[in-house]
Protein backbone atom coordinates (compact mmCIF):
# COMPACT_ATOMS: atom_id res chain seq x y z
CA UNK A 1 0.00 0.00 0.00
CA UNK A 2 1.41 3.26 -1.00
CA UNK A 3 2.22 5.81 1.85
CA UNK A 4 0.27 9.18 1.25
CA UNK A 5 2.29 12.24 0.33
CA UNK A 6 3.37 14.77 3.23
CA UNK A 7 3.23 18.13 2.66
CA UNK A 8 5.70 20.89 3.34
CA UNK A 9 4.17 23.76 5.25
CA UNK A 10 3.77 26.96 3.38
CA UNK A 11 4.99 30.58 3.74
CA UNK A 12 8.71 29.78 4.68
CA UNK A 13 10.38 31.49 2.19
CA UNK A 14 14.61 30.65 1.54
CA UNK A 15 17.09 32.25 -0.61
CA UNK A 16 20.56 31.43 -1.43
CA UNK A 17 23.40 32.74 0.95
CA UNK A 18 25.52 35.33 -0.54
CA UNK A 19 28.76 35.89 1.20
CA UNK A 20 29.63 38.72 -0.87
CA UNK A 21 26.76 40.10 0.91
CA UNK A 22 28.60 39.96 4.10
CA UNK A 23 31.86 41.48 3.53
CA UNK A 24 32.05 44.90 3.79
CA UNK A 25 35.70 45.80 4.99
CA UNK A 26 39.25 45.06 4.10
CA UNK A 27 39.68 43.06 6.93
CA UNK A 28 36.53 40.65 6.50
CA UNK A 29 37.96 40.00 3.02
CA UNK A 30 41.10 39.56 4.30
CA UNK A 31 40.46 37.19 7.11
CA UNK A 32 37.68 35.40 4.70
CA UNK A 33 40.85 34.41 2.15
CA UNK A 34 42.86 33.50 4.95
CA UNK A 35 40.49 31.80 6.45
CA UNK A 36 40.21 29.59 3.13
CA UNK A 37 44.17 29.37 2.94
CA UNK A 38 44.29 27.60 6.22
CA UNK A 39 41.58 25.66 6.24
CA UNK A 40 41.32 24.19 2.42
CA UNK A 41 45.08 24.79 1.11
CA UNK A 42 44.73 22.20 -1.59
CA UNK A 43 41.14 23.11 -2.75
CA UNK A 44 42.37 26.16 -5.80
CA UNK A 45 38.51 25.99 -7.27
CA UNK A 46 37.83 26.91 -3.63
CA UNK A 47 40.10 29.23 -3.20
CA UNK A 48 39.51 30.94 -6.54
CA UNK A 49 35.93 30.92 -5.87
CA UNK A 50 36.72 32.94 -2.12
CA UNK A 51 38.73 35.78 -4.68
CA UNK A 52 35.53 35.60 -6.51
CA UNK A 53 33.35 35.97 -3.52
CA UNK A 54 35.61 39.16 -2.71
CA UNK A 55 35.28 40.53 -6.55
CA UNK A 56 31.77 40.39 -6.19
CA UNK A 57 31.62 42.08 -2.85
CA UNK A 58 33.74 45.35 -3.96
CA UNK A 59 32.35 45.31 -7.93
CA UNK A 60 33.29 43.04 -10.34
CA UNK A 61 33.84 45.56 -12.93
CA UNK A 62 36.40 47.82 -11.06
CA UNK A 63 38.23 44.69 -9.75
CA UNK A 64 38.97 43.88 -13.29
CA UNK A 65 39.40 46.68 -14.44
CA UNK A 66 42.18 47.31 -12.06
CA UNK A 67 43.75 43.26 -12.30
CA UNK A 68 43.99 44.41 -15.90
CA UNK A 69 41.60 42.05 -16.99
CA UNK A 70 37.86 41.91 -18.73
CA UNK A 71 35.18 41.62 -16.29
CA UNK A 72 34.28 38.36 -18.62
CA UNK A 73 37.49 36.63 -18.18
CA UNK A 74 37.63 37.53 -14.47
CA UNK A 75 34.23 35.93 -14.00
CA UNK A 76 35.11 32.63 -16.04
CA UNK A 77 38.59 32.46 -13.74
CA UNK A 78 36.71 32.96 -10.58
CA UNK A 79 33.87 30.53 -11.16
CA UNK A 80 33.08 27.15 -9.98
CA UNK A 81 34.75 25.76 -13.07
CA UNK A 82 37.89 28.40 -13.39
CA UNK A 83 41.10 27.59 -12.96
CA UNK A 84 43.20 30.85 -13.53
CA UNK A 85 46.94 30.87 -13.72
CA UNK A 86 48.49 31.95 -10.78
CA UNK A 87 49.58 35.33 -12.36
CA UNK A 88 46.02 35.76 -12.51
CA UNK A 89 45.62 34.88 -8.62
CA UNK A 90 48.08 37.70 -8.23
CA UNK A 91 46.69 40.20 -10.16
CA UNK A 92 43.28 39.94 -8.46
CA UNK A 93 44.65 39.56 -5.02
CA UNK A 94 46.67 43.00 -5.91
CA UNK A 95 42.94 44.70 -7.19
CA UNK A 96 41.18 43.51 -4.36
CA UNK A 97 43.88 44.70 -1.84
CA UNK A 98 45.06 41.28 -0.17
CA UNK A 99 47.85 39.61 0.27
CA UNK A 100 48.52 35.67 0.38
CA UNK A 101 51.02 35.17 2.75
CA UNK A 102 53.49 31.84 3.86
CA UNK A 103 54.23 30.16 6.88
CA UNK A 104 56.01 27.13 8.03
CA UNK A 105 53.97 23.84 7.68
Amino acid sequence: MTQPMKTMPTGTKTSAYNVAEHLRTPEEMAAYLDAWLDEAPEDSSGIARALGDIARAKGMSQVAQDAGLSRESLYRALSERGNPSFATVLKVAKALGVRLHAQAA
